[in-house]
């Protein structure tokens, strides 16, 4: 497609996660070794010590068995974070802590902590005598809270303390030690999912709200600081509820010692960031949203991780987790690695990590960040700096086999939820089955129908004639992918300014552009997408490290923004026209593009059962009287939506009585309404012979 190519928004993706290490201090870990970047040898060996004796693992408190370790070297087991990691448990009356990592060349290992004074001899791991490179300890009188590290001497010498890459909780940024805990909670929120569970497979509503917890919401009073995950329980639901939008998704909340990186350079891939609470918290979080009917979804973000000592880089002395390479294991972008997705192990470790959140935290969605640079060995490389595939071609052959094994691993534990992919190329078929040759998404961000959108409302409206394929053409591709339309995160950064700044024209048009592109979001086919901030129309570019103008909604405008988002939230939810074949050719169908003289479009939406809503788009500051349209049925058309209201800050040219139709011939239709056209406007109308106002 046009828009849709191996270029397309690469320069917004490659803006993205820049940022990537934490240049804090570790206060909890005595002398470290020096940070490795790419694929550099140790700058020097250390004395080695002698290594620990290899020992029959000791089963009776040990949590592997023979068949975990035989999943785990296949790339098939998908709960090791119920294995490796540091579990409270007791052993022969005694209650401790079992510790396991993979670390396969290793020399030793040793579990330090705040219990033993960071000292790395005093507790030396065992490691396995089936060759799997997993070490194991049993450590009686610890419990939860406990704060640890591992210490790995590497066969070459090389030293390091590393958190551990299964936990379930850390320390607070900056500081980097992984902390003991355990997931017990008391959930309330089985009506919810049982609601999920039942509507699984239907054609369903789905607008998501996008939010940067950090940024949200900030407490001036003390210090500028973010809301705990128990205050957002409080603020955000609600917030979110009144809304009408169906779900919530969270830009990364997985730990990562940078908060700069907006959370896409994680290094706790089983642990929700401490800043904002305990991992309880978050599931308090993640239960009020249940309770409120609100879905929850996660970003997740199994492309690259940062290069920080104490997360997977060179984590036994050698590229464990990424490839050794650097031409296929360092991403020159974001100054991070990348997985080593041929590696069963690394599979195991990060389809686990996918599951986890759907487990253990009741998540109901997991959109994967950056699958563009998942898919092309030269993704934002120049020639020379990449390897082609055994094929010779730039496909990544591996990670394609990830992708499709992750996402059979999710439905087929949880057939209720939704994988979405943030994917900006034509790669073809990523929201099709695996089984018919796709990657096995649910959906696809649609980022062309993004990029001509902006591009379109960015012009002044008297330009917009001759580019009346930049409005139309997404509606060529719309039902090849099931697509998400987003105006994310990404469009409101790095100097892009907001959505509101994009707007041409005085006050009045800027507020009215605005008013007509979430208007044609929501009718054109699709779920939906909008990054916080964006309701109540905040004029300034997004800043992750201040909380959103709140205080614009003293302001009618901007109030009217916000209203307006929620009444779109209603309608889209309560009309099956908008929804119901939002994914198949069958479920839209054009009156109108031709009328690029006045910048009109229009179009019908239609659910299974036969009921249709007729949309019509004036993307001109000019009201068009007698406006003649084609319609499908004879009877009489209501106005249900207007996003020239003045509800909403419009100038009030509405429909408000009902249109009736004539036995006049136009658009191919047999019957036709005439109709007064709002300036820069969106009007909804449902076919109706008993027509009531909503």
């Amino acid at each position: 497609m046009a828009e849709e190519t191996n270029n397309t928004d690469k320069k917004q993706e490659k803006t993205r996660k820049k940022s990537t290490t934490s240049k804090a201090a570790d206060k909890t870990t005595v002398k470290r070794a020096a940070t490795k970047t790419k694929a550099e040898k140790p700058a020097a060996k250390t004395t080695a010590r002698k290594p620990t004796e290899k020992v029959q693992n000791n089963d009776s408190w040990s949590l592997l068995t023979d068949f975990d370790i035989h999943l785990f070297r296949e790339g098939r087991h998908f709960s090791l974070y119920k294995k490796l990691g540091a579990h409270v448990r007791e052993w022969q009356g005694q209650k401790g802590v079992v510790f396991a990592v993979w670390a396969p060349n290793a020399q030793n290992v040793s579990v330090i902590g705040h219990f033993n004074g960071w000292d790395r001899n005093s507790h030396p791991m065992y490691a396995r005598l089936d060759s799997s490179g997993i070490w194991e300890l049993f450590i009686p009188d610890l419990g939860p809270g406990e704060v640890y590290k591992y210490f790995i001497r590497s066969n070459n010498g090389y030293e390091v303390e590393k958190a551990d890459p299964y936990a379930y909780r850390t320390e607070v940024p900056p500081q980097t030690a992984s902390v003991v805990t355990d997931l017990e909670y008391k959930w309330s929120d089985k009506r919810y999912l049982n609601s999920r569970e039942k509507k699984a497979g239907q054609s369903q509503p789905m607008s998501v709200y996008e939010v940067h917890l950090a940024s949200w919401m900030r407490v001036p009073e003390e210090d500028n600081r973010s809301l705990t995950y128990r205050e957002m329980a409080d603020k955000l639901v609600g917030y979110v509820k009144d809304m009408e939008f169906t779900h919530v998704e969270f830009l990364p909340v997985m730990e990562h010692p940078f908060g700069g990186s907006w959370g896409y350079q994680v290094t706790g891939y089983f642990a929700p960031t401490s800043r904002f609470g305990t991992p309880q918290d978050f599931m308090y979080l993640i239960n009020e949203f249940h309770k409120a009917g609100i879905g929850v979804i996660l970003d997740y973000v199994p492309s690259h991780f940062p290069s920080d000592e104490h997360g997977l880089v060179y984590f036994d002395g050698t590229h464990l987790y990424e490839h050794a390479d650097p031409r296929k294991g360092f991403h020159p972008d974001w100054n991070s690695y990348i997985f080593n997705y041929g590696r069963n192990e690394v599979k195991s470790f990060l389809i686990s990590s996918a599951l986890f959140w759907l487990d253990m935290y009741h998540i109901d969605g997991l959109r994967v960040d950056a699958v563009a640079s998942m898919l092309y060995l030269d993704y934002s490389r120049k020639q020379g700096e990449w390897i082609p595939n055994e094929h010779g071609g730039n496909e990544n052959l591996e990670a394609i086999q990830f992708m499709k094994e992750f996402n059979e691993a999710v439905y087929q534990k949880f057939p209720d939820v939704q994988t979405i992919a943030e994917e900006s190329t034509s790669w073809p078929m990523v929201s099709r089955p695996t089984y018919a040759g796709g990657l096995g998404f649910g959906q696809k961000w649609m980022m062309g129908w993004m990029h001509d959108a902006l591009t379109y409302f960015q012009r002044e409206p008297v330009y917009r004639q001759h580019h009346q394929n930049d409005i139309t053409f997404s509606l060529y591709y719309a039902f090849s992918e099931n697509f998400m339309l987003p105006l994310s995160h990404d469009e409101v950064v790095h100097g892009k300014g907001s959505l509101l700044s994009k707007m041409p024209g005085d006050d009045w048009q800027r507020f009215a552009n605005l008013r007509t592109l979430f208007s044609f979001m929501y009718t054109h086919p699709g779920t939906k997408l909008i990054f916080m901030g964006g309701e109540i129309a905040q004029p300034r570019e997004w800043n992750h490290d201040s909380s959103l103008d709140w205080h614009l909604l003293e302001y009618n405008n901007h109030l009217g923004m916000r209203l307006m988002v929620k009444r779109l939230n209603e309608i889209y939810r309560n009309y099956s026209p908008l929804y119901d074949q939002q994914f198949v050719q069958e479920g839209f169908e054009w009156i109108d593009t031709n009328d690029s003289a006045n910048s009109v479009i229009s179009f019908i939406r239609k659910d299974a059962k036969g009921e249709h809503l007729v949309v019509v788009c004036n993307f001109t500051p000019v009201v068009r009287e007698n406006y003649s349209i084609g319609v499908p049925a004879a009877g009489v058309y209501q106005e249900i939506f207007n996003s020239d209201d003045t509800v909403w800050g419009g100038s009030g040219v509405l429909n408000s009585e009902a249109l009736e139709t004539q036995e006049v011939q136009n658009h191919g239709k047999d019957q036709s309404i005439s109709m007064t056209l709002p300036p820069l406007a969106v009007s909804i109308l449902q076919f109706s012979k008993s027509p009531k106002r909503l």
